[in-house]
Parts: C-alpha cells; structure tokens; sequence
C-alpha cells in the first residue's frame, strides 16, 4: 500500500483566514445594531428629564394664584412656540382644566393628532425588515429559551379621560409623578411628568407634560437602516476582496502544492519552471526559489549519475586488469612470467586501494563540511605553518617558499579544511617540478579578498585540460603510465573552497610552470 507524502487538507484554507479577517470590518457596526438600545434608553432619560423640567416651568407659572383656563391657554401658546411637547392642567380634585393638544386641535384629545412623526415609509423598506428581523433574533432566543420579557415593564394601558391617571394622583400628594404608557396606534410610548401647582404651599393643581418617543424611534430607524447598509457594503466588499485574495494568492498557492506534490511521483529530470514564476511579488519569489531547487536537485542528480559512472569506470578498469592477469597466471609455467601477473594483481591492487580511499575522502568531505565549525583564521601563520611541514615531506629536494604581503588577512573557514586544500595544492606543484627547484607559496589582498597563489617551475597544464584538471578521476601525467594518482586532490580543494564562498584557478604562467589560485572571501 502506497503511503501519500501529503495527507488530505481543506482547500483555501489560508483563503478562509482572509475572509474571517475581512470580516473583522463588520464586526463594529454589527456591534453598534446589536446595542442600538442603550443608545436609545440614553435619549429617552434625556427626554424625560426635559419633560420634568418643562413641567415644573408651567407650574411655577401658575403658581401662587388662582387657576383660570384664560391664563392657562395664554400659558400654552406661548410654551407650543418653544416645545413640541402636550402639557395638561388638572385642579385639586383631579379633573381636567385644559389640554394643549385639545387647544391646537380642536376637539381631539388623540395622542397622535400631537405627536405623529413621519418616518418617510423607513420600516416598511424591506432591507430595514430584514435588518431589523437580524437584530431581534437575539430577543427572540432568549424569550424562547428563558420566558418573555417586557423592555416596558413601566408602561400601563392608555387611561381614558375622565379617569384620574396616577401620575396626577401622585402629584396631587405632593410628589412628583412619572408615568409610562404606550402611545395608541404607534409603536412608541409617552412619558408623563406630573408637577404639583402650590398656592401659599397648598397643592390646588397639577402640571403635566408628556411626549411620545415616536421621533426618537424614527431617529434610530433612520441610523439602524444607514448602519444595516454599511453591514451589506462591508460584506460585499470582504467577499469581493476574499475572491481577490483567492485568485490572486490562494489559487497560484494550491497550484504550486499540487506541482510539488506532484515531484515525488515524477521520473527524469525535475521541472525548471513553476506557476508563477514572472510574478514580482512573494509567490513568484517562491516559485522561483522551487525552480532553483530543482534546478540544483538536477544538477546534483546529474553529478551523482555522473560520478557513479565515473567511479564504476575506474574500478572496472583495474578489476579487469587482475582478472585477467589471475587468469594468464593460472595458464603460465614459467615462474617469471607468474611473478609478473602477480606483481600486476599488487599493482592493481594497490591501485583499488587508492581509489577507495579516495572515494573515502570525497565522501568524508561532502558529509562533513557543512558540519565544520568556521572560524576566523589568519591566513600568513596557517601558511608558514604549512610550508614548513610540507618542506619535510616535499620529493626531489624541491623547496617550499611562502612570501607574503597582507600578514593580518583573515578568512571564515574550518582551519583543517584550508590546511587541507593547501597541501594538496603543494604536493600537486611540487610532484611536478624540477628536482632541486621551488614552489612559492603567495598571500595577498585584492578587493578585501583573501588571494593564495601556488606557483611551481614543471612542465605546465595543456590549455585543453586547465578545467578538466578539477574534474574527479581526471589526472594528466605522461610520465606516470602506472596511473599512482588517482585524481582526487584537485576535485575535493575545489569543493572545499566552493563551500565556502571562494574560487579556485588554474593558469599556465609566462615564465614556465602552473599557477593555482585561491580566492576567499575576507573578513575584518
């Protein structure tokens, strides 16, 4: 059974995100429809208390005097020029002296003939319905789920006129009397303040002055609608902007999901180019970067394939050798002709040997230089360090000289794998000079770059192989037809100094012999 590298995940995810982030926006006005109440409970307080306060005006008016309905009426008319609210007088047994609304009105004492307020058909627009349907489900729940419960839980039936309200009852004790009940045919209430009219300190009346709270409620009709739009803008325009997202980063995401997905089930060389890679914002920037990984993993597997070849080619080769010399030496009688295979099969054996251990350090090399620790090390002391051991050990008497121009240049690297690259270097010039002759060692700074040079007095590097000379397995030396080198030196220096940031050269120089060249970068 066939274990998926990537397990099942819901589409768009990072697109929900977004829209619970563009939803956010919302979030304040649905805020302000939800407690659209507390503002309105604010208005009414204001309104009752200008209700007390524009009945303890009448009552100090009529006050101190004997209570007539001409002065009363002259009262009125100059309070309508000032207030939209009813006011009416009662005497000290209860009844009613005169009524503004009356006044105005002629004979209608209807509490909607004073205060109806047009809304201009707002309730009835079918967006407020549903708006004002959304904003009381909340209600709704809790009346289902705890019992009903009354906003008005002060509100009393309308009384009739001939009956005493209570408010007046209260005022005609001496207090102040509130009352509040709904106001007939609307869906509004009126708020009653009572004040009680003294005459040397004797009650002989009552003042009241109610209002209904119809334009309040219009008021917030008009704001509950005007923020109920704004709820739909805002909506469209998080959709609009969650689509935007969706095409424009969701969808390019899932197609490089799907195409890297698709990598692990793919044969042959890996793709070079991934969906939107022309982008110049962060997607391209990662499909470029998928596109460069495939481009290294196809370099890499081309080198493996190539250094897989190689390795084989150059084991085939002297396993062919002792094979058949096991063979000849099996068919020879002669004991010179058998001490020559055998001398043959230690030769080729010596040969296996020396690639293996090759094969070793190339190996050792790519598993172990990203784990090497780097540290600033000063060039001039590692150098003479070296030149000294390497002038012990160097064949034919060749002399190893360092001259140096930049004695406090410092590079970051692993010590051991720059003494490593430097060795090889050494022992490659001097196996090819003269006996007696000298391999100079030269360190300098160019660009605030840290440059090794090795120069040698040999026969040189032909012009075809100044490139191949780096290559594994690749070695040109005429004069060796025992094939002692396995050319592994070269291609590990180049590696070492590779990974860490620098470049290696080889030129033929004017004056005779090679020069390699080493460039690292510096540090202060």
């Amino acid at each position: 059974m066939t274990r998926t590298p990537f397990p099942f995940k819901p589409p768009f995810r990072i697109g929900l995100r977004l829209l619970a982030f563009n939803l956010l926006v919302v979030f304040v006005p649905v805020v302000g429809v939800l407690y659209l109440d507390v503002y309105e409970s604010r208005l009414r307080q204001s309104q009752e208390a200008g209700l007390v306060q524009q009945a303890r005006v009448l009552a100090a008016a009529l006050g101190d005097r004997p209570l007539d309905a001409a002065e009363i009426s002259r009262t009125f008319l100059r309070l309508e020029r000032r207030s939209d609210a009813r006011f009416r007088v009662y005497d000290g047994s209860g009844g009613l002296i005169a009524d503004s609304a009356r006044q105005a009105a002629g004979t209608s004492l209807d509490e909607r003939a004073k205060y109806a307020v047009d809304d201009s058909g707002i309730r009835r627009r079918r967006l407020y319905r549903i708006g004002a349907w959304l904003a009381t489900l909340r209600y709704r729940l809790a009346s289902a789920l705890w019992g009903p419960s009354s906003s008005l839980q002060n509100a009393q039936s309308t009384t009739r006129d001939d009956d005493i309200p209570p408010e007046v009852r209260v005022a005609l004790g001496g207090h102040y009397g509130a009352s509040t009940r709904v106001t007939p045919g609307q869906r509004s209430v009126t708020f009653f303040s009572a004040i009680p009219i003294r005459d040397r300190g004797q009650v002989v009346g009552v003042t009241v002055a109610s209002q209904s709270t119809m334009r309040i409620l219009v008021a917030l009709y008009a704001i509950r609608l005007r923020i109920f739009e704004i709820v739909l803008g805002s909506l469209i325009v998080a959709a609009l902007l969650t689509a935007l997202a969706a095409a424009t980063i969701v969808r390019p995401l899932t197609r490089l999901r799907r195409r890297a997905s698709s990598l692990s089930e793919r044969r042959g060389p890996l793709p070079a180019v991934f969906p939107g890679a022309t982008r110049k914002d962060e997607i391209g920037d990662l499909a470029r970067a998928l596109g460069e990984l495939s481009r290294r993993t196809n370099d890499h597997i081309e080198l493996l394939q190539s250094f897989s070849a190689d390795v084989s080619h150059e084991l085939k080769n002297p396993l062919a050798s002792i094979r058949t010399a096991a063979e000849m030496m099996a068919d020879a009688d002669d004991p010179r002709e058998r001490a020559r295979f055998r001398d043959l099969m230690v030769r080729d054996v010596a040969r296996l040997e020396r690639l293996v251990s090759g094969l070793r350090d190339v190996a050792r090399v790519e598993g172990q230089i990203e784990a090497d620790l780097t540290e600033p090390v000063a060039l001039q002391p590692l150098l003479a360090e070296i030149a000294a051991a390497a002038n012990t050990v160097a064949p034919h008497d060749v002399h190893i000289h360092l001259v140096s121009s930049a004695p406090d240049l410092r590079v970051l690297a692993s010590r051991d794998r720059l003494a490593q690259v430097v060795d090889n270097l050494l022992m490659n010039a001097a196996s090819f000079s003269p006996p007696g002759s000298r391999v100079t060692i030269t360190l300098r700074e160019s660009n605030r770059r840290a440059v090794i040079s090795v120069d040698d007095t040999g026969p040189g590097i032909p012009e075809a192989h100044l490139e191949r000379i780096f290559a594994r397995f690749f070695t040109y030396r005429p004069d060796d037809p025992r094939r002692e080198h396995v050319g592994l030196g070269l291609a590990i220096a180049r590696q070492i100094v590779e990974s860490y940031g620098g470049t290696i050269r080889a030129a033929n120089r004017p004056e005779g012999g090679a020069r390699f060249e080493v460039v690292l970068p510096g540090i202060p």
